[in-house]
C-alpha cells in the first residue's frame, strides 16, 4: 500500500516528559518535502465525558477550579479511562460516580472526536446519561476540587451562546446532543 503523500514519516519516538495523566512526545519526522523536523504532542489516554440527565431532565454538571486558566469551569463530568474499566461505557460510569456521586439507568454513546489532533493524540468519547441520581459520595483524585449542581438543558444552551460556559468538552456534547439526538432533554 502506497503511503498518501501528506504523510509524514516518524524516524524516531521519544518521551520528552512525563507526569500523571499525560506524556510529552517528541519524534523526529521527514516531511512529505524529505525535510527532517521535531515534532513534539501530547500524548494521554483515551477519555470520556458525560451529559448526565436527572429523570426530570435537568443537567447534572460540575464546577471545577482550572489552574491553566485561572477559574471555575462550569462543565461536564470528564475523565480518562484507566486500565481497569473493562469497556469505554464502565470509564464513563465510573468517572460520573466519581465526580458526581451520580449513578445512571442508562448510558448512550453520542459521538468520539479528537478535540485536539494538532497538539495531541488525545480522544474524547461523549456519553449521555439518562435518569442520573446520587447514589454515593464523591470519589475525587486529590487534585480536584468539584461543586456539584444542576441546571436546566435549555439554561445550558444559553450559556453556551452567551460564552458563560467556555469548556470544548461540554460545548461539544450539548452542541451535539441538540444538533444530532433528541434535540431536546428527556
Amino acid at each position: 500500500m502506497t503511503a498518501d503523500p501528506l504523510a509524514w514519516e516518524t524516524l524516531d519516538r521519544r518521551v520528552a516528559y512525563s507526569c500523571p495523566g499525560f506524556d510529552v512526545v517528541n519524534e523526529s519526522v521527514r516531511l512529505p518535502d524529505g525535510a527532517e523536523t521535531e515534532f513534539d504532542y501530547l500524548s494521554e489516554p483515551a477519555s470520556v465525558c458525560i451529559l448526565p440527565f436527572t429523570p426530570s431532565g435537568d443537567v447534572v454538571c460540575i464546577e471545577e477550579w482550572r489552574q491553566a486558566v485561572d477559574r471555575i469551569n462550569r462543565g461536564l463530568p470528564v475523565g480518562g479511562t484507566e486500565p481497569h474499566d473493562a469497556d469505554l461505557e464502565a470509564a464513563a460510569r465510573r468517572e460520573l460516580g466519581e465526580e458526581t456521586g451520580h449513578e445512571a439507568d442508562r448510558l448512550e454513546p453520542l459521538v468520539t472526536v479528537e478535540p485536539a489532533n494538532g497538539v495531541a493524540d488525545a480522544v474524547l468519547h461523549v456519553f449521555a446519561a439518562y435518569d442520573c441520581r446520587p447514589t454515593a459520595e464523591q470519589e475525587l483524585d486529590h487534585d480536584e476540587s468539584i461543586r456539584v449542581t444542576t441546571t436546566e438543558f435549555e439554561t445550558l444552551i444559553d450559556q453556551i451562546g452567551s460564552g458563560e460556559i467556555r469548556d470544548g468538552r461540554t460545548v461539544l456534547a450539548i452542541s451535539y446532543y441538540r444538533l444530532f439526538a433528541d434535540g431536546d432533554a428527556p
